[in-house]
């Protein structure tokens, strides 16, 4: 009498396929991988490159040149070494390397790894020092429908938005008008020393001064660190209409958001998940978010940026928007992925195993 082969065999094949079919899909899942997520990151690229273009034609219309020896990729956000708005000193190249339009990209990818999702709010306190960065992160949110609030200081460090007829408001402006990106802020500092432009000449302070009252926006001039981060914060709360704020990006090292203990210069750039909180008086509104529990994207070291993400230091020409290997890197979700990897190894080997005894 013939014997029958167990049916064990085909079932153990079964279990591997469905293993492996699961392997697949979270794998496909994982952070930066998702075909969704790429998409989103090309766009947003794309529509900061787009915005750069219109920023740069704003800027020879309006009769201030772009200078090709500072800016030989002609974005029109690079601004002058120094001038009567100027704060401090600046890094030319990390300046340039801001305004790869794949930073962008990148913003969307933090976005995600910090759990933003559509329709979701988050908050912005930038400086006027690395205008490209504001118009990345922006960018990224118009991609991903979020909701951004955004609160900005007009002061800028060299090579940043300093050029007195045409500085951040006039890019804002310019950005509106051209249809490109509405980026329209919910308060207005002075930037500078102790966020009162103390390190500007006083001309310069008169004219930001008059430029912020023109505009209507609520303009944030308290003198003590803690009433202006506590200032910023209701502002935030008020502009989310009861919505929880589901991001904090920090652009730049602006007095009130960055605060005044030490301990914030050894902050990672990019996602923070290891905010050191000070005590209250020493707070800037970055450690006062992650008190609350809101994920801080950092975004100040653009050397350190680079390195841990892949993007290009101070290219020339700037990369086309999806050009960059950091698309298919995977961040925060690395450790995540190996996990995964060693889980269907080990699942797969139990089933072969299973099979054998099955025979």
């Amino acid at each position: 009498m013939k014997r029958r082969r167990s049916k064990k065999p085909f079932a153990s094949v079964y279990a591997a396929a469905a293993v492996s079919l699961a392997y697949i899909i979270l794998a496909l899942s994982g952070p930066g991988r998702q075909p969704l997520i790429r998409m989103e990151m090309t766009e947003a690229a794309r529509l900061m490159a787009r915005a750069e273009a219109a920023i740069r034609d704003c800027r020879v219309r309006s009769g201030v040149p772009v200078d090709e020896k500072s800016d030989p990729n002609r974005t029109g956000l690079i601004g002058l070494e120094t001038s009567n708005i100027t704060t401090s000193l600046g890094n030319l190249a990390a300046k340039r390397t801001s305004t790869n339009p794949n930073f962008a990209a990148l913003m969307v990818r933090l976005f995600h790894e910090a759990g933003v999702r559509k329709g979701d709010v988050v908050a912005i306190g930038a400086s006027s020092s690395f205008p490209a960065l504001i118009v990345a992160t922006v960018s990224a949110a118009r991609v991903m429908e979020l909701r951004p609030l955004v609160i900005s200081s007009l002061g800028a460090s060299a090579w940043g938005a300093n050029i007195p007829t045409f500085n951040w408001l006039d890019m804002e402006e310019c950005l509106r008008t051209s249809a490109v990106l509405d980026i329209s802020p919910i308060g207005l500092a002075m930037g500078g020393d102790e966020d009162q432009g103390r390190d500007m000449a006083p001309e310069a302070r008169d004219l930001l001064r008059t430029r912020i009252r023109e505009s209507g926006v609520p303009f944030l001039e308290r003198s003590s660190l803690r009433a202006n981060v506590e200032e910023r914060l209701r502002l935030y709360d008020a502009a989310s209409g009861g919505r929880p704020v589901k991001a904090f990006v920090n652009i730049g090292g602006s007095w009130a958001n960055i605060g005044t203990n030490p301990e914030v210069l050894k902050l990672r750039p990019g996602l923070a998940p290891d905010v050191f909180v000070p005590p209250i008086d020493d707070r800037g509104v970055l450690q006062g978010m992650a008190a609350r529990g809101v994920p801080v994207i950092h975004l100040l070291n653009i050397k350190g940026l680079c390195e841990r993400y892949g993007l290009p230091w101070d290219p020339r020409p700037l990369p086309a928007p999806g050009a960059s290997g950091f698309y298919d890197r995977t961040t925060a979700g690395g450790r995540a992925g190996t996990w995964l990897s060693a889980f269907y190894v080990l699942l797969v080997a139990a089933v072969l195993a299973f099979r054998r005894r099955a025979f």
